[in-house]
């Protein structure tokens, strides 16, 4: 009898290094690595999109929010070239306005030749014209006094791109929420994804689990031993899906500008900027490993206590 004791004792996982409970080359487990590694590359590719968006929709904002733009609309009896000078001489004199300058004529027909079409001869109309003003700081700028200075100038109107602005945050919030829903949902995915395994890893190990509990093992120490080699394939599937997805950007943010047009490379690169994370978005890729891991580690305790007390 005391025999048969230590043989069964010696099924046991020990800290030493015995063998444990969960076989680590089972099919269950490549599976589930392959499962998480995948959920942890969707996971920081959504992440990084979502921090490349919203760099781009604050570098955009800032742009627009130092640049103001007045328009002079054709009026009869008044000399355009006159006109311009004029407010291009209020615009230098108002407070916080580091520069401004009129467009020429063929910078304006180029603004207008995507609704026109190429190739009018745009000189025989009339066209407003616009002069750019550049702010030095958009907070001290004073954009009333500017537009009640333009007052004088018959046909001119001030532009501040407000409307704009509101779009590109508007955009940029929205795209950032999709996705964060698209990360929970990444997340309820893992979660059922870990549940199902450690079930069917407490079924397959059935008999080892009886036997443990036969000799006096606790319901804890079992959910920790489950809890210890799920949290070993959380970090391995965290980590390849982390270098997978920082692989996919690099090569993404390299050959976009070799394979797209010039035209589509200069509308992705709009959106997405030169896809370079920077620090924030490394650091959010990096933080993918231990979420992941423990994601992993806490859904396998619990999945396993929980299937231990409904079984006992």
């Amino acid at each position: 009898m005391l025999e048969l004791f230590k043989a069964l004792k010696s099924l046991l996982p020990r800290r030493g290094g015995a063998a444990p409970i969960v076989p680590e080359r089972s099919v269950a487990g490549r599976t589930l690595l392959l499962m998480i590694t995948i959920m942890s590359f969707l996971s920081a590719v959504t992440l990084g999109g979502v921090v490349l968006v919203q760099k781009s929709a604050i570098a955009w904002s800032a742009d627009v929010g130092r640049e103001v733009t007045i328009q002079i609309r054709p009026v009869e009896g008044e000399v355009m070239d006159s006109n311009l000078r004029t407010a291009v001489a209020l615009a230098e004199a108002t407070p916080g306005v580091a520069s401004a300058r009129p467009l020429s004529i063929e910078e304006s027909q180029q603004l207008i030749e995507p609704w026109l079409g190429a190739g009018l001869d745009l000189s025989v109309i009339e066209i407003p014209r616009l002069v750019v003003v550049q702010l030095g700081d958009p907070v001290d700028a004073d954009i009333e006094k500017l537009g009640r200075d333009l007052a004088v100038v018959k046909g001119a109107s001030l532009d501040t791109h407000a409307a704009w602005r509101q779009q590109l945050n508007t955009m940029a919030g929205a795209i950032v929420l999709s996705g964060l829903m698209v990360l929970g949902l990444i997340g309820v995915a893992t979660v059922l994804a870990i549940i199902f395994a450690t079930r069917g890893a407490m079924a397959s190990n059935r008999e080892i689990v009886d036997v443990l509990h036969y000799i006096g093992a606790s319901n804890k120490f079992i959910a920790g031993e489950f809890q210890g080699r799920f949290l070993s394939i959380g970090l391995q599937g965290g980590l390849l899906g982390a270098v997978a997805a920082t692989l996919f950007f690099v090569i993404v943010g390299t050959g976009a500008g070799n394979v797209l047009s010039s035209a589509a490379s200069a509308q992705v690169g709009i959106l997405f900027g030169r896809f370079a994370l920077g620090t924030d978005g490394i650091v959010g890729i990096a933080a993918v490993i231990p979420v992941i891991a423990a994601l992993t580690a806490i859904t396998s305790r619990l999945t396993v206590r929980r299937f231990l007390s409904q079984t006992s």
